[in-house]
């Protein structure tokens, strides 16, 4: 997979999704099957463009990066710090566990800085009226962002609708409060076909991105699932990038193959390398 091509990549993302749209007749998923996949989805979204060009600076980047702690032995000291670094160097925002949300909307106060949490969080194995209320109870302590994992089961298993579902109901608690709502997919544990049949269902359900991984399953972002991702939902969702971004080669690889957003917990080192380092992405529409 990794010696293939933009044009090989373009041409397997079409006979993927060819094959996943013809299986997709009305006794399939009667409500995913009538959904226009080719919609442009108008849900508040959010998308950031990637705007790097040769005079970026550390903070450029920083603005691109979900600042992120979400190891269950964090401390309340250790969400102070990421907070600190947060406002320090103007991240996106800071990603922490629901019960360090209210937390570190004190620590954020009059920072600028959004805080965004998980939702399903690690394995997305919860129903959706739990996960849209676990949404609610976030917003209500001050979550500006959740970053939902899909039922994995329920799309290896071919329910997309169940999928479908699962994401609308986490979308609409978000977007009803101005919200901002990211799917992980959790790419390391599915097919490529997968992999386009998620990008898809959250299109239809009205998210505002698609998310590589959690960083708790056995592999984390790839180029290949970035661009796989962006080619499948076009520009009208964002695309993040998560779990095994150690460093600025690794940040601007993904921006390159189609990123809007990265996540990761060396925020701070990439911000660090990008100000002694200029960025050869140039303007993008993504």
């Amino acid at each position: 997979m990794a010696n293939l091509t933009n044009g090989n990549y373009e041409q397997l993302v079409e006979q993927i999704t060819d094959l996943v749209l013809t299986r997709l007749d009305d006794d399939y998923c009667p409500t995913f099957c009538r959904a226009d996949v080719e919609r442009i989805v108008d849900a508040g979204a959010e998308r950031i463009g990637i705007v790097l060009g040769e005079t970026a600076t550390a903070h450029d980047w920083a603005s691109l990066i979900d600042h992120t702690l979400l190891k269950p032995e964090s401390s309340e000291n250790d969400i102070r710090h990421l907070c600190d670094e947060a406002a320090k160097y103007g991240f996106a925002s800071v990603c922490v566990n629901p019960t360090w949300v209210k937390k570190a909307s004190e620590f954020l106060e009059g920072s600028g800085v959004p805080v965004c949490t998980v939702i399903g969080f690690p394995l997305g194995a919860t129903l959706p009226d739990v996960k849209a209320y676990e949404t609610r109870r976030a917003i209500f302590n001050g979550a500006k962002e959740v970053d939902m994992v899909i039922n994995v089961g329920a799309l290896k298993s071919g329910d997309d609708c169940t999928v479908e579902d699962d994401i609308r109901a986490v979308a609409e608690a978000a977007h009803e409060n101005n919200v901002l709502c990211k799917v992980i997919i959790e790419t390391a544990l599915l097919t490529d076909e997968e992999k386009v049949r998620a990008c898809l269902a959250s299109k239809n359900a009205g998210a505002d991105f698609v998310k590589t991984s959690t960083g708790f399953a056995k592999g984390g972002a790839t180029v290949e699932d970035v661009n796989l991702m962006r080619r499948t939902v076009g520009h009208s969702l964002g695309v993040k990038a998560s779990g095994g971004v150690k460093g600025i080669d690794d940040a601007r690889a993904m921006f390159e193959a189609g990123a809007t957003r990265i996540g990761a917990s060396v925020g701070v080192k990439i911000a660090q390398e990008a100000s002694g380092i200029k960025s050869n992405i140039v303007a993008g529409s993504y």
